[in-house]
């Protein structure tokens, strides 16, 4: 069995950028955390085929969370970038509970194998 390499491309900007990006493409005109630009559907999809698409993160509201949770940047960060990447390969807790509760489950599952924090949760 063989193992698809598939990339995907992280963004880090501030607050202000991720409310024009949020705005343009969510609707929503204020700053958010992360958010996670698929690029395996679409019109464009076989443009790229191995990139499965972006994640951009505030930097500004990751520390701004961290710091309110006493939790680390980076483990903020890894939050953050989990949440996106599961975005990109379809999982969505906005649609159900069902699925918030699938996306949260795998969330800390993944987030487990990347820090040290055992009791580092996901929020």
């Amino acid at each position: 069995m063989g193992c698809d390499a598939h990339e995907i491309s992280i963004v880090i900007t501030d607050n202000d950028q991720i409310q024009q990006l949020n705005k343009k493409y969510r609707g929503l005109d204020k700053p958010t955390n992360v958010l996670a630009f698929p690029m395996q559907e679409g019109q464009f999809a076989d443009i790229t085929p191995g990139l499965l698409g972006d994640v951009v993160i505030s930097c500004e509201t990751a520390q701004q969370e961290a710091d309110k949770a006493n939790l680390s940047l980076d483990e903020r960060m890894s939050q953050l970038l989990i949440h996106g990447i599961l975005h990109l390969i379809g999982f969505d807790h906005e649609t159900s509970q069902k699925d918030a509760q699938k996306m949260e489950d795998k969330s800390l599952e993944l987030l487990r194998k990347i820090e040290t924090n055992k009791d580092l949760n996901i929020f």
